[in-house]
């Protein structure tokens, strides 16, 4: 017989959560807990210095505006000139 079953599910409107058991006949008396999953959201910076060549490319882009390595592009003009 069943003993347990654990699944990911994503609460749904009005808090609905909805579990796929076709092992589990229907009237069985279910004993459930819900475990809450802590957000992991990341700001972008920290997901994108993750990855070395994104963290080299960031690094290169801060060391190029403190030096004032900059470009600038007046986006009328270029309309005018090249579109």
């Amino acid at each position: 017989m069943l003993s347990g079953i654990k699944q990911k599910a994503i609460v749904g409107k009005d808090g609905k959560i909805e579990l796929s058991a076709t092992e589990l006949p229907e009237g069985t008396i279910v004993e459930v807990i819900v475990l809450v999953e802590p957000s992991t959201e990341e700001d972008e910076t920290t997901y994108l210095l993750k990855s070395e060549n994104n963290k080299k490319h960031l690094l290169k882009a801060l060391e190029n505006v403190e030096k004032g390595n900059l470009i600038y592009v007046d986006l009328d003009e270029y309309e005018k000139n090249y579109l």
